[in-house]
């Protein structure tokens, strides 16, 4: 079975001569740079978001634009840009790179530069960083196939207060190593316990998984706050599919019924395999033929959703 992971795409040559905003001034690919001492290179601090642009919009931009300075100012960063001028600049750039759909945006704000590299806020020189990369990308379609492998690993979600992992932040570095760790044992995702040893989420997606006809997700207590994820909740509760937030163990994991990670970049993934344990109903002895039906009820509406929801103001 060939392996995937979240970000593995179909490479696109026009990503090449795409243009990057870097504080409101667009330059080439290849040209596009940030200095050495900024906050963001020298100790990762500052805050991102991640968008689709989906028929020339964004899907849910206003709870991103949200997030993004919701983030802000939990470390105490001032974005220097309201709201509305910041996603003026996102759309400037989108429309300098005469982009309408099948794109990823990363939009990155640091504290901004440094005058010595020194973590005290205070030793800051400029306004905030403001970096937006968009890029033709769009999910492998063998992972809709052949779903995902996860692998439980040992770097745990911590607790608020070590970092608060609602904090959409710059320093991944335990996302990282959980990464690692989980390519290390052939998977292509990590999942991750909490820490009393219940599941958290994955390194890079939120994990969600079908019980006797009831979703499953964790209390979201040691995670982002997952727009994608928050979205899947409200459409299966439209769609009369019982929803539990609630605490789980990796027992619960494995006598699924589906399994399956969500994220802006593709949305709904099937999981296949867990811990080397097939996702399928503990009295079914055939091997994981596809995403199960509630999986796919659930991804058709979530892409009908994105269509419906595409926006370029708030």
């Amino acid at each position: 079975m060939t392996q995937t992971n979240i970000h593995d795409v179909q490479i696109d040559p026009r990503n090449l001569n795409i243009l990057i905003s870097v504080n409101g001034k667009l330059a080439p690919r290849a040209e596009a740079s940030v200095s050495v001492f900024d906050s963001g290179f020298i100790l990762g601090d500052g805050v991102w978001e991640g968008l689709r642009l989906v028929n020339g919009g964004v899907p849910f931009l206003r709870e991103h634009i949200e997030r993004l300075y919701e983030g802000a100012k939990a470390i105490f960063m001032e974005i220097g840009l309201a709201p509305d001028e910041l996603v003026k600049r996102l759309f400037d750039c989108i429309d300098a790179n005469h982009m309408s759909d099948g794109v990823h945006i990363r939009l990155m704000v640091t504290r901004g530069i440094k005058a010595t590299p020194y973590q005290d806020p205070r030793v800051t020189i400029s306004a905030p960083t403001i970096v937006i990369i968009p890029e033709y990308k769009t999910p492998n379609p063998e992972k809709l196939t052949h779903g995902l492998t996860l692998h439980t690993v040992n770097v745990r979600r911590g607790a608020p207060d070590v970092q608060d992992q609602k904090l959409n932040s710059h320093s991944k570095l335990n996302c990282i190593t959980a990464c690692i760790q989980a390519a290390n044992a052939g998977a292509d995702e990590a999942l991750m316990l909490d820490p009393l040893g219940f599941v958290a989420t994955c390194n890079s997606t939120h994990f969600f998984i079908v019980r006797r006809g009831e979703l499953w997700t964790s209390t979201g207590q040691y995670c982002i706050p997952g727009i994608t994820r928050g979205n899947m909740i409200r459409l299966a509760k439209d769609l009369g599919i019982p929803v539990l937030e609630k605490a789980f163990s990796l027992y619960d994991v494995y006598g699924a019924d589906e399994a399956f990670v969500t994220g802006t970049f593709a949305g709904l993934i099937p999981v296949r395999l867990i811990d080397g344990r097939p996702v399928r109903h503990p009295l079914s002895r055939e091997a994981w033929t596809g995403p199960g039906p509630i999986s796919q009820q659930l991804s058709a509406a979530y892409k009908a959703l994105c269509l419906r929801e595409a926006r370029r103001s708030l």
